[in-house]
């Protein structure tokens, strides 16, 4: 038996199409779900849909009874998320789970200096966690999605001309969310992963003058890129009446992306799927093209 959390988020839906795609029966997938009614749509497919939430966990212990394949998909909940990976690796221990599939997050710095700690902290116990807990494990350190580009730079670019964002010339190895479930329903779906940690990241990386030049190409536009100071940036956005916590990870993330720490590239996500992934420009021309 398969278990998938989080299964009624972008990844997890994704992840449960493509283990049935690859002809897994629904009899032999679950989905943990904090509602029934949430997950309408996965009980029409014959996902058995187990009822339960990382705070609970005695909802964990019963829902992770029998299961073979636990996929653990990281809380977006940043300011529970310590407490709430504590109870998913303690009830996988507990429940007898064989084999723990983990979201974390690709990064270079692993030090309370990055300016992504608030979301890299959690990861790095949780990884701890599970290699301290003797369960059988594979972690998958994931990149910023792609689909996160366009929010990213925000919905009046192509009426500005402009990209506005503090990345400096920083790099990051984007890459679809999409081709991440693929890869995590290829390790669920077969053997050999076993204690393994793979980098899921596009084999190049990207600038945000990249972003503006593929952009322009799609729509015939000029777009520039302006990477102002951190402070300039949040100060704008404020003034904008962005919320403060959607400033924070705006700017911690472009400021990460400067410093380079998203820049690391590995080929584990095209071996995972068996190609080469979706390039930035690609993903761009297909969102600004049917955009224009």
């Amino acid at each position: 038996m398969i278990l998938v959390t989080g299964a009624t988020g972008h990844l997890g839906k994704a992840t449960i199409d493509f283990l049935l795609q690859k002809g897994i029966s629904p009899d032999n997938i679950s989905a943990l779900a904090r509602s029934a009614e949430k997950a309408t749509d996965l009980q029409t497919k014959g996902i058995n849909v187990v009822i339960g939430n990382y705070d609970d966990y005695a909802s964990l212990s019963a829902a992770f009874n029998g299961v073979d394949k636990l996929l653990f998909i990281s809380s977006s909940d940043i300011t529970k998320r310590l407490a709430q990976h504590e109870n998913v690796v303690k009830a996988a221990k507990e429940a007898g789970v064989k084999h723990v599939v983990y979201t974390s997050f690709e990064r270079k710095n692993e030090t309370e200096t990055s300016p992504l700690w608030g979301l890299a902290q959690a990861h790095l116990n949780t990884e701890k966690w599970l290699k301290e807990s003797g369960l059988t494990h594979t972690i998958l350190r994931n990149n910023l999605y792609m689909d996160f580009i366009p929010v990213f730079i925000g919905d009046k670019v192509i009426e500005t001309g402009a990209i506005y964002l503090p990345a400096s010339s920083g790099k990051v190895s984007t890459a679809l969310r999409s081709e991440m479930a693929e890869a995590i329903a290829n390790i669920l779906a077969a053997s050999g992963h076993e204690n393994k940690i793979y980098k899921l990241t596009n084999t190049e990386a990207y600038t945000y003058s990249d972003v503006a030049s593929y952009i322009s190409e799609a729509t015939g536009k000029e777009i520039q890129y302006i990477s102002p100071s951190v402070e300039e940036y949040n100060q704008t956005l404020a003034n904008a009446g962005v919320p403060t916590e959607y400033i924070g990870v705006f700017s911690g993330f472009a400021t990460a992306q400067a410093q380079g720490d998203l820049e690391t590239i590995s080929s584990d996500l095209q071996n995972l799927i068996g190609r080469k992934p979706t390039s930035l420009k690609e993903f761009l021309k297909t969102v600004y093209s049917s955009n224009n």
